[in-house]
């Protein structure tokens, strides 16, 4: 759909937004010079990395690599999608999206499809309370949910006659439910595809309904069935509870994954708001990616049977590829024969919250699922859990945690040192040999600015558009600026698609190949960010003196209005 809004209208859309009041508007912003910094919404840190620069009109976190415009901004903090987006921004600022007559007919037929699902919802919240919902009334209330709770996740109930929905529709509703699979004419006459069923409507994140959950109150086969897949509905890319978490909390910070609709209920009902539940038996990286979008912090929560921690394996292998810095995954598993809905009626919020809080992260899970039923003091055993093990690691991007894990695991897999010991003879000839040894010290390789800015672009080539701007105002950035362009005329967002395409690129590989021959030593990841952030986002101090050095090195043909600039920036003055 982003195609179908013109680019012009998106570059004005832009220039309008006051992204500094934008994202202000969510988040507390501190100004720092001519950027404003925050802690960074998009992943848990103590300190502030997140940088808003509202004269180049983007943000970048030098912490988890989230960098964007307005539009971003709003696509990751508040879940929609570019075309949700752009409204969104457009109403702010007062403008009207020019779609062109096809794509206005697609959004109306989009809505067309909401409203009749809106009106199902509805007709099912009604028959819950009419008399031929006591027994739909009987059940939720056993299972110890109370109205307020009903009405806020819109619980409804499927009246067990074939076409009770379908007959109450308006004659322009009822092809729309067809369309949903709502009603189904599979075999040439319309029949409702709920009945007899308590239902649990599926809406987006903008309150809208887009699908349907049942569960049986009889004896079907099936104890819950779901919607099929539509043009508002994907169910790999839907969340239940997402939109009452949202209404319910000011900031999402975290959620905690379930597995049934029940158990987000339940939870919420006990002040649990950030409990969510994905669609399908498996948690995949649809679904995962889905819930990146919202919070950098995720706990997945599993019954401790067979079941629930093969499903944990499963959501723990689809998160492996998606582990970057400053995610943080969680896996709690609850005792054996309960579950969220069960258990925290049974011991209370406060307990299953310290449970929440205790929960395992992703790296010890990994560790503790891997060694399983091996004794590491033996070799054979070691060597057969990094066997298990590395395959998982090498699924993960490169990061910090990667790096870390990678370490754990050779910790626990040993090395000869710790189940060999030297014999006497032989540690003393290793103490000789090290006193002969000359002595070496650690020479720190000072990298030049423009190199520096090329390993930072390797590992965060979403700098690119940030180097460029910089490479304008300098000829010492000739590498970078190079670097930065064809980066950005391919539009690379992450480090391993930057590979790709340097190692499929013959001119890039022509153009690129020596471009790190002169650097003996890599810094970490982080040391190169940061020393990239001083150069991208100075302080005022640097500034000050980078614009003193200028005008020093001109001073003869400066005009009088340097002149008069020089003396302020010289008695440490802003102009």
């Amino acid at each position: 759909m982003s195609g179908m809004i013109p680019q012009r209208f998106v570059e004005d859309l832009l220039d309008r937004v006051d992204l500094a009041e934008l994202v202000g508007s969510r988040i507390t912003l501190k100004k720092a010079g001519a950027s404003y910094k925050a802690r960074c919404p998009f992943h848990d840190e103590k300190t502030p990395s997140f940088n808003v620069r509202p004269d180049k009109g983007f943000y970048h976190c030098f912490g988890c690599g989230a960098h964007g415009d307005a539009i971003s901004f709003v696509r990751e903090f508040e879940g929609m999608g570019f075309t949700e987006a752009v409204e969104e921004l457009a109403r702010r600022v007062g403008l009207e999206v020019p779609y062109d007559k096809a794509v206005k007919q697609e959004i109306q037929q989009a809505r067309t499809l909401t409203d009749a699902l809106d009106f199902a919802s509805h007709f099912y919240q009604t028959a819950l309370q009419g008399h031929q919902g006591s027994f739909a009334r009987d059940y939720l209330k056993q299972r110890g949910l109370d109205e307020h709770i009903i009405r806020q996740y819109n619980v409804g109930y499927a009246p067990a006659a074939g076409t009770a929905l379908f007959d109450t529709a308006s004659k322009d509703l009822q092809g729309p439910l067809i369309e949903t699979g709502t009603v189904s004419d599979k075999f040439g006459r319309p029949r409702d595809l709920f009945r007899n069923r308590v239902m649990f409507p599926l809406r987006n994140t903008r309150g809208r309904t887009v699908a349907f959950g049942g569960r049986t109150l009889g004896d079907d086969k099936a104890k819950y069935i779901n919607s099929p897949e539509s043009d508002v509905f994907h169910k790999s890319r839907e969340i239940y509870g997402l939109f009452e978490a949202r209404q319910a909390l000011k900031q999402l910070d975290k959620l905690l994954v379930v597995e049934g609709y029940m158990d987000v209920i339940a939870l919420a009902q006990h002040g649990i708001h950030y409990a969510v539940a994905t669609l399908g038996t498996a948690t995949n990286q649809d679904s995962l990616q889905a819930l990146l979008r919202q919070v950098r912090h995720i706990v997945f929560c599993f019954d401790g049977d067979q079941a629930g921690f093969r499903a944990a394996d499963r959501a723990m292998e689809n998160a492996l590829e998606l582990m970057t810095d400053g995610l943080h995954l969680q896996f709690l598993m609850l005792p054996e024969g309960e579950d969220p809905d069960t258990l925290v009626r049974k011991e209370g919020p406060d307990a299953f919250q310290k449970r929440i809080e205790g929960a395992t992260p992703l790296s010890r899970y990994l560790f503790d699922r891997q060694s399983e039923g091996l004794d590491l003091e033996l070799p054979e055993n070691r060597g057969e859990l990094k066997a298990r093990t590395e395959p998982l690691l090498k699924k993960m991007p490169r990061s910090t945690l990667r790096d870390a894990m990678w370490h754990e695991m050779l910790r626990l897999c040993g090395g000869r040192s710790q189940w060999q010991k030297r014999s006497p003879r032989q540690w003393s000839k290793w103490k000789g040999e090290q006193r002969d040894r000359i002595p070496e010290e650690r020479i720190d390789v000072k990298l030049s600015k423009d190199s520096l800015l090329c390993l930072a672009l390797l590992e965060a080539p979403d700098l690119a558009s940030e180097v460029i701007e910089l490479a304008r105002s300098s000829r010492q950035y000739n590498q970078a600026r190079q670097f930065a362009g064809f980066i950005a005329e391919h539009d690379l967002r992450d480090r391993k698609s930057l590979i790709t395409a340097l190692a499929l690129n013959g001119e890039a590989r022509k153009q690129f190949y020596t471009i790190f021959d002169g650097i003996e030593h890599i810094p970490a990841r982080e040391s190169t960010l940061a020393a990239a952030r001083e150069l991208l986002s100075p302080d005022e101090e640097s500034t000050r003196q980078q614009r003193l050095a200028a005008l020093l090195r001109n001073f003869a043909n400066l005009t009088v209005e340097e002149r008069q600039e020089l003396r302020q920036l010289s008695a440490g003055t802003p102009d």
